[in-house]
């Protein structure tokens, strides 16, 4: 994908960023995350590859309070892209803070492999999960049940209690429903192959979608593959995930308020992350006394 960059940005008019009465706080907001946004667009390693400026905006509306209730976040990808790595340093860098002031509720996973169906039975007559895989494609949004997992994310943003599925990844194909208690929380994060697909992506108001290059997300793969022990099916699985991905994830990409670079420093996110929260500090937290 060429590495192209939404330029309009509102116009920072002020040099001095402390706020004060004679600004609201939702025009402070998004000043000040328009700086933020404009200095990492411009920086020679940014994690962006995209950034449309309505999501700005909406991040302004979120922290100032404009809009009360909580904010959903869907991360898309490719296989080895890089979004689970992304989502969880996004998710350990918040409760950090969130800890060291004692926010409750503060980030809420939402696992969208959970989502796959229970195909426990068809795995027992297949005699095992290879061979289970040979006639069942894994790698298509029909294999999941994004329906029931857009209707727990709904829930969640309106502030109710759920209780989400739980997929065993060791080859059993079982999914046991109503298996963990997920509550109410300030953020709703999800990350997976489809999860900016037709059947859920209106369920997100913040929508990143992780682009990579084809040589690097293959050498992510094929460590990835040796390191479970994929052997000579490694080749068939990355030809069949890497062309199911041009009909079903590539798609996705168009509907992304924001797009990151799956090749960035890990560092780089977490510095990023760090300078809105810092943000929330000094909005929020100032007068607080750190833990």
């Amino acid at each position: 994908m060429q590495n192209t960059l939404t330029k309009t940005y509102t116009e920072v008019r002020k040099n001095n960023y402390k706020y004060s009465n004679d600004t609201s706080l939702l025009e402070y907001m998004e000043l000040r995350l328009n700086k933020i946004f404009a200095d990492e667009v411009k920086s020679a390693d940014s994690i962006f590859r995209k950034v449309k400026t309505n999501a700005i905006y909406k991040m302004a509306l979120f922290l100032s309070g404009t809009i009360k209730r909580s904010c959903s976040v869907g991360i898309a990808g490719e296989t080895a892209s890089g979004k689970s790595t992304i989502a969880l340093d996004i998710i350990n860098t918040i409760q950090a803070f969130a800890d060291e002031y004692c926010i409750k509720n503060a980030i809420t996973r939402i696992n969208t492999d959970d989502y796959y169906y229970d195909r426990s039975e068809m795995v027992k007559k297949a005699g095992s999960f290879a061979e289970f895989a040979k006639h069942y494609d894994l790698d298509v949004p029909e294999a999941l049940e994004l329906e029931l997992m857009k209707k727990h994310i709904k829930s969640l943003v309106f502030g109710n209690t759920v209780y989400l599925p739980e997929y065993d990844m060791s080859g059993t194909a079982i999914r046991r429903d109503n298996a963990k208690l997920a509550v109410p929380s300030k953020i709703i994060i999800s990350e997976g192959l489809f999860t900016l697909t037709d059947k859920i992506v209106d369920a997100f108001d913040f929508k990143i979608y992780v682009d990579v290059s084809a040589d690097v997300q293959k050498e992510r793969f094929y460590k990835r593959a040796a390191e479970r022990d994929l052997g000579d099916s490694a080749d068939e699985v990355y030809a069949n995930a890497s062309s199911k991905a041009k009909t079903h994830i590539h798609p996705t990409l168009e509907s992304a308020d924001i797009v990151l670079s799956g090749e960035a420093d890990r560092n780089a996110y977490r510095k990023f992350i760090n300078k809105i929260i810092d943000l929330v500090h000094e909005v929020y937290f100032k007068d607080l006394v750190r833990l």
